[in-house]
């Protein structure tokens, strides 16, 4: 608490609207508060972009700390871009290059969809590592999500992930193993968390390569673990950022690609998500869909208002939580006196100085 609009991004607006503390650059101006400089490197494909920025700037912004957050969204121009994406990326995104000339405090790198079949043949691999090699040296940590772990992991260990038999996509419980980590301070022992992915990285892989696993899933496997320095470095392989539709959403696109037949048979449900009543509004809506289909006529609009009054977010109060947790961890190890240029107009030429003497 609170965000900063540092610039005219609609997710400012819309986070406010939606009661989130949401600071003007001048009313920031009038609060002896400490900043915060969170870069948030979006390489989610154009459907998911503008839903994961905001979900990520609203994770940042629930956070408890008498801070002021300035989020700073970027993207990598390799990325096969929309006319409307590449619209909003180029009107309310940073550079890089401008990020990193006037520092940050912490990273977030969002996960990305892939074509290939190894992640360092990804367009996006190589000015990836570039933004994450210069993160290492420059921010206190840095937060990855999903497909950003599984590219870090590669990068950082030379772990590879494993084709999972099916995609692993729904809510799980979960069971936190290192209580005593600072990221778990104030935690329930066992909690809910979204997964989606068709790969994964394993707890031997990672304990292996000296990853500390903090949370972790009989059904959906690793959900948080940390690098050895226990806060460099943090992997999420599922979803804390999800909002109670984001599954919902994911759905709806799958049963798309059936009816339209790119998949040769309706997709399954998220797994622990969908109610018993929505179960039967999607089975209801696949079924007189295809009947659509085979008598020539439209498609009826998809269920999603009414699947949107079935299904629950278990785990965002977690979520806010671990990531709230981070922050504050991030603000013992960054540099107190961070101003960023186009906020205060203040050069700051010291180096980051990290160490974990702060976690106790």
């Amino acid at each position: 608490m609170p965000l900063v609009a540092h610039n005219d991004l609609p997710t400012f607006l819309r986070l406010r609207e939606r009661g989130q503390e949401v600071l003007t650059v001048e009313q920031a101006r009038q609060q002896d508060i400490r900043e915060l400089h969170i870069g948030l490197l979006n390489m989610m494909p154009d459907a998911a972009l503008t839903a994961t920025e905001q979900q990520f700037i609203g994770l940042v912004g629930s956070c408890r700390k008498t801070v002021q957050f300035y989020v700073y969204p970027f993207s990598i121009p390799e990325l096969n871009r929309g006319v409307r994406a590449k619209e909003h990326i180029d009107r309310y995104y940073l550079e890089f290059a401008t990020l990193a000339e006037r520092g940050l405090d912490a990273l977030i790198i969002t996960g990305a969809n892939v074509a290939n079949p190894s992640l360092d043949q990804e367009a996006f691999w190589d000015p990836l590592i570039e933004v994450a090699r210069w993160a290492e040296d420059n921010v206190a940590s840095i937060l990855c999500s999903c497909l950003a772990t599984h590219a870090l992991v590669k990068h950082n260990y030379g772990i590879e992930r494993q084709p999972l038999p099916r995609k692993q996509w729904g809510v799980y419980g979960h069971t936190v193993n290192r209580p005593e980590h600072p990221l778990m301070r104030g935690i329930s022992r066992h909690f809910d968390a979204p997964h989606s992915r068709y790969n994964a990285v394993t707890r031997s892989q990672l304990e292996q390569a000296g990853v500390t696993v903090l949370v972790e899933s009989e059904e959906a496997g690793v959900h948080l673990a940390v690098s050895s320095d226990q806060i460099r470095t943090i992997y999420f392989q599922g979803h804390p950022e999800y909002d109670a539709s984001s599954l919902l959403k994911e759905y709806k696109r799958e049963v798309f690609r059936f009816l339209d037949g790119e998949l040769k048979s309706a997709p399954p449900y998220p797994e622990h998500y969908f109610s018993d009543q929505a179960i039967e509004i999607a089975d209801d809506f696949i079924g007189r869909s295809e009947k659509a289909i085979s008598d020539g006529v439209g498609v009826p609009e998809f269920p999603e208002k009414d699947l949107e009054t079935h299904v629950e977010n278990t785990w965002g109060d977690t979520g806010k939580a671990i990531v709230g947790n981070w922050l504050g961890l991030v603000g013992q190890l960054a540099n107190p006196d961070r101003k960023l240029q186009f906020t205060r107009g203040i050069n700051i030429d010291d180096p980051l100085q990290l160490n974990s003497s702060g976690l106790g």
